[in-house]
């Protein structure tokens, strides 16, 4: 099956591809907008979705009430009124690019998704091939260029919607966005001075971050999380910045601007500036996850080849060590982390209240990014130390 993939015509093979992303991120956003739902519910101490339901999934005992309970209905009603309800566009805005903004916010939500390895298996020579659509050696500078350009769409939304209060929450994105971006790629830049050893070839793959925090030893298997703590708390604090999640969620603060850059949508339009964030959300997840969590990787020191090999010594199964279920377990254990990291952007929201927008540009430009720069700064002297 995979030889026919590969034996494709590449135009087929990169269509393919991309119906994939779409038929994975969809689904997987609109599962992250029924979460969030649920876990503020029990964070406030009260029903969540509950109680809508196909009429004749009630007569199937137990299962019927138990996707009742999840809320599943739920989110399938949701799917279908963004999908068929009236889409309004409001007679006062530029409609070329009113309707052209969440398009715009989905294009780099859906290309980033494309390079991060989501899993990994072992090919006959035992050597590691990481799950991906592109595989690429620049494949987090592709993540930082690409993700970046999503702030023109919030932009573009603001300013076509010919209003106020849209306008000014554009606005707060394009500085909030920039001022974090930075502290952001600083707090990375000690994790690849660690990698790129003197005399190694320089690479930004994030697969070599999760191969290099796989390598036998102390030092090896140790994960970054460990090893640079207040790089990931940086990276952790930005991302949030960076996906417009609540403590930062400026660009749309309905306390002030109402809606913020999309008062004026609704709709499908309007859910799509929500599955663009979510899919920043995951990628976001995935990407701290290769970068300070050990990537697929089960525990700190135990890289998933031990871990395989541990399985196949208790049960003595083939299956254990053939590359499917090895690619299917790498997957499971990457997304536990990733949905880990969900659901405390999730607690996050509601446990800690918004702040105020000069608040806001403080912490990012007073605060992370002299943070930043003195933990680059150590760290290069330290890796210089310790490698010479």
């Amino acid at each position: 099956m995979f030889d026919f993939f590969f034996n494709l015509h590449p135009v087929i093979q990169g269509l393919l591809k991309g119906l994939a992303v779409i038929l994975v991120i969809f689904p997987l956003a609109g599962a992250c907008s029924l979460a969030e739902r649920k876990v503020s519910a029990w964070m406030q101490g009260r029903p969540g979705p509950n109680r809508a339901i196909v009429p004749w999934f009630a007569y199937i005992p137990f299962l019927g009430t138990f996707l009742q309970r999840l809320g599943v209905f739920h989110l399938m009603a949701d799917g279908a009124k963004f999908l068929f309800k009236e889409e309004p566009v409001p007679g006062h805005v530029n409609k070329l690019y009113f309707v052209l903004a969440p398009a715009l916010a989905m294009m780099p939500a859906f290309t980033t998704v494309t390079v991060v390895p989501f899993g990994a298996y072992f090919d006959g020579a035992g050597q590691v091939i990481p799950l991906a659509l592109a595989n690429v050696d620049v494949g987090l500078l592709a993540v930082f260029a690409v993700s970046s350009l999503g702030v023109y769409s919030l932009i573009l939304a603001g300013w076509a919607s010919n209003s106020k209060y849209p306008f000014l929450g554009s606005v707060r994105a394009s500085a909030q966005l920039i001022s974090y971006e930075l502290s952001m790629t600083l707090s990375v830049v000690p994790v690849f001075l660690w990698i790129n050893a003197p005399g190694t070839p320089g690479t930004m793959s994030l697969a070599k971050a999760v191969e290099f925090q796989s390598l036998p030893g102390f030092w090896g298997g140790t994960w970054f999380i460990f090893l640079m703590p207040l790089s990931a708390a940086i990276f952790l604090i930005s991302l949030f910045a960076e996906t417009n999640r609540q403590p930062f969620d400026m660009p749309e603060s309905e306390a002030d601007l109402v809606g913020g850059f999309h008062t004026e949508y609704g709709a499908f339009k309007w859910s799509l500036f929500f599955v663009a964030e979510y899919s920043h959300m995951l990628v976001g997840s995935g990407v701290f996850t290769l970068l300070f969590l050990g990537g697929w990787n089960p525990l700190p020191w135990l890289p998933l080849a031990d871990f395989v090999a541990w399985l196949h010594s208790l049960g003595g199964a083939a299956f254990v060590v053939h590359p499917l279920f090895v690619g299917v377990l790498s997957i499971a254990l990457f997304l536990g982390k990733v949905l880990v990291l969900i659901f405390i952007f999730m607690w996050v929201r509601w446990t800690v209240p918004r702040f105020r927008y000069d608040q806001v540009m403080k912490l990012g430009w007073q605060k992370l990014l002299p943070l930043a720069i003195a933990n680059l700064i150590f760290y290069a002297l330290a890796i210089a130390f310790i490698q010479k």
